[in-house]
């Protein structure tokens, strides 16, 4: 096994990206930890095991696994002399599911590791399973098999789980990116779903709001202008005793820089100003619109809003309170089931948040999309996209990294 990696400097921190993992409600069961390997790296560079090495230790000690994840199960990617060098030493068995690559070679050392970590109460998932492949052996010691549905013909990806789920395997189909792929997985016996068809809007044309989700979408638009004054934002707030308690809960919660509980809104906006308030009841606007929807669009939602708002405060031309719009009402169309155009109608945001929101070029699009690169782990597309907004090399890992821990407290408090 390669020695555990010494504290890392900061031209060559840790950077961790993650990928959901849904149920078949569309609950978050747990992330896939995605690996970056230092600021100015576009990929992993790194060997494959000194990568891993460095995820296990990064997300046990350096972020938490907690922050990661809000405490569910974490996929980690792990490679052969990982497995082989006493991975049991580095992760615990409850909480973290080790994540054999498809590049392992399967000989009876991998097996016997595999059978022992299984019978000591670990949890393990083959990657990109093929059926017939060596990876067989290993059926009886995983808890979960991933099958890319992508690259593998769909009478296979159909006839693998009920084969697999026979044998006590939990099946999950990985690069789902459209809802009738899911659909049809589903249906085929998959329970757990990687990828992003659920940030793809399912368009119903002419079928009206709900009126809870319109009274959201008012509350939205009014907390969206510009020019709005303390005393607007008070009574906004007010008319609504349950946000009311639950922003007020939300300041206590996000660790502001005060000595006293903030007892009302008033003493907030007092303590605090217009911004954060109005960031928090937006936040809970958009929870509030995303009801009927995958819980995970608020908070992806959330994070992106935040990591396009830290990201702003390193570029030359950008106006972060403004990103955070961006990012914030970036899955708009998909809790709406509205086009883009549609879902805006009425929100009095600007032209170049609306151009951005819309797909079209500008500063605003450009981080939103770096953001987006980011969070996929598609690392070349973000660094571009970063270098292009004229941000420093560590600005967008650590934007996002920053936002994630942030993400975590406003969880809290909801």
């Amino acid at each position: 096994m390669p020695p555990l990696p010494e504290q890392a400097s900061d031209s060559q921190a840790l950077h961790v990206a993650r990928q959901p993992i849904l149920d078949e409600r569309g609950r978050v069961f747990g992330y896939e930890l995605l690996y970056r390997h230092a600021p100015g790296d576009t990929a992993c560079t790194a060997n494959g095991d000194l990568a891993s090495a460095r995820v296990l230790t990064g997300a046990l000690l350096d972020l938490g696994l907690e922050t990661l994840t809000g405490g569910r199960h974490a996929f980690l990617n792990v490679t052969r002399p990982l497995l082989l060098g006493d991975i049991d030493t580095l992760v615990p068995p409850h909480g973290v599911v080790i994540e054999l690559l498809e590049s392992v070679e399967i000989d009876q050392e991998v097996i016997d590791v595999c059978r022992d970590l299984h019978a000591r109460g670990y949890r393990l998932a083959l990657d990109d399973f093929v059926a017939d492949s060596d990876a067989e052996a290993l059926l009886p010691h995983v808890a979960f098999v991933k099958v890319d549905v992508l690259n593998t013909p769909p009478e296979t990806v159909d006839a693998l789980a009920p084969r697999l789920s026979r044998a006590g395997v939990r099946m999950l189909a990985e690069k789902v990116e459209s809802r009738e792929v899911f659909e049809r997985t589903r249906s085929a016996g998959y329970t757990l779903f990687q990828g992003y068809y659920f940030c793809r809007p399912v368009i119903q044309s002419g079928a009206a709001l709900p009126s809870q989700q319109l009274a959201y979408l008012r509350l939205l638009a009014a907390m969206s202008k510009p020019d709005l004054t303390t005393a607007e934002v008070e009574r906004l707030v007010k008319q609504d005793v349950s946000l009311s308690l639950r922003v007020l809960r939300s300041v206590n919660a996000a660790a502001y820089p005060i000595r006293t509980e903030v007892r009302s809104i008033g003493q907030a906006l007092l303590l605090l100003g217009i911004d954060p308030i109005r960031k928090w009841t937006m936040v809970w606007c958009l929870a509030g619109l995303s009801g009927g929807a995958t819980p995970e669009l608020a908070t992806l939602a959330l994070l992106r809003g935040r990591a396009c708002e830290l990201l702003g405060e390193h570029l030359p031309i950008a106006d972060s309170s403004e990103l955070f719009l961006v990012g914030l009402f970036s899955l708009l169309d998909v809790m709406l089931s509205r086009t883009m155009t549609h879902a805006l109608e009425g929100l009095p945001l600007s032209s170049a948040t609306i151009a951005a929101l819309q797909g079209d070029p500008n500063t605003l699009r450009s981080v939103l999309e770096a953001v987006i690169a980011y969070e996929r782990g598609e690392w070349d597309d973000a660094a571009a996209l970063a270098a292009g907004c004229q941000a420093p090399a560590s600005a967008l890992p650590d934007s996002y990294t920053s936002a994630l821990k942030w993400g975590q407290e406003v969880l809290r408090a909801i």
